[in-house]
């Protein structure tokens, strides 16, 4: 499996996490990387990570159109083709429908969802007419099923649900895949913001996470390695005749009922 991406183009969004994860994990199994987020202390943090490895790591803002166009003209001059696009960049602010303000909506739109169509409209020229391009959007179990006070979050990951089965139904005459995955309780630096928000002053973090965990039946909270495996079969030739799908990673958060 080390050489299961090779000569292929792989283009990940989010420059931490996910992002960041699946971005080593294609890379290792030999695909060249072309990894972007807006953040340049994380943008850093992620070369260093990713040393020795195919990864190139740019500074883009996903959410902003000519940014997104710009990013897209620099990877098809370096590549005819792209193989593999995951939509990872995300951002998770709190409220509900009186305190999240127009500004913080549109913001999170932007970041969650708007980057998923930008990047899938500007690279889509070069993955289309491929019998092996897969289209991946992160999305979670909070697009089916959500905690209180993460309105505009669960409305961005919702809408990836409906993106990703309009755009399989569209792009499958091309040869190109589009498939969602929805995470539950991974520990990533989003969740870990989530963790310190939520312990109480003078309490632990890793107690809050250990209660994130408990909440799901597996007993835990999952990894970015595991994720970073799902997506690299997701991106591959064994789930050739998956499209238009969302697969859930989330330890059986959604299998029980809370009652």
């Amino acid at each position: 499996m080390t050489d299961a991406f090779s000569n292929k183009v792989a283009v990940v969004t989010g420059s931490s996490g996910i992002g960041l994860g699946c971005a080593l994990k294609l890379a290792s199994l030999g695909a060249r990387v072309h990894l972007c987020g807006i953040d340049i202390e994380l943008n850093e943090k992620a070369k260093q990570q990713a040393d020795g490895l195919p990864v190139s790591v740019h500074h883009v803002d996903v959410g902003d159109e000519a940014e997104v166009r710009l990013f897209a003209e620099a990877v098809g001059t370096e590549h005819s083709d792209v193989h593999v696009l995951l939509n990872a960049a995300a951002i998770q602010p709190y409220g509900t429908i009186e305190t999240t303000e127009p500004a913080d909506w549109d913001r999170v739109m932007q970041t969650n969802l708007r980057s998923c169509y930008l990047t899938s409209h500007f690279f889509y020229p070069l993955m289309k007419g491929r019998s092996d391009a897969s289209i991946i959007h992160v999305a979670s179990v909070q697009g089916h099923c959500n905690q209180q006070n993460v309105l505009a979050y669960a409305t961005t990951k919702g809408a990836i649900h409906a993106l990703t089965r309009a755009m399989a139904v569209d792009c499958a005459a091309d040869g190109v895949r589009v498939n969602s995955i929805s995470p539950g309780s991974i520990r990533t630096p989003l969740l870990e913001f989530a963790a310190r928000e939520l312990t109480p002053a003078g309490g632990n973090m890793e107690e809050t996470l250990k209660g994130f965990g408990s909440s799901h039946p597996i007993g835990r909270v999952g990894t970015i390695d595991e994720v970073a495996d799902l997506v690299a079969f997701l991106a591959g030739s064994q789930s050739g005749f998956c499209t238009g799908s969302d697969y859930a990673i989330d330890g059986g958060l959604r299998a029980q009922v809370g009652v």
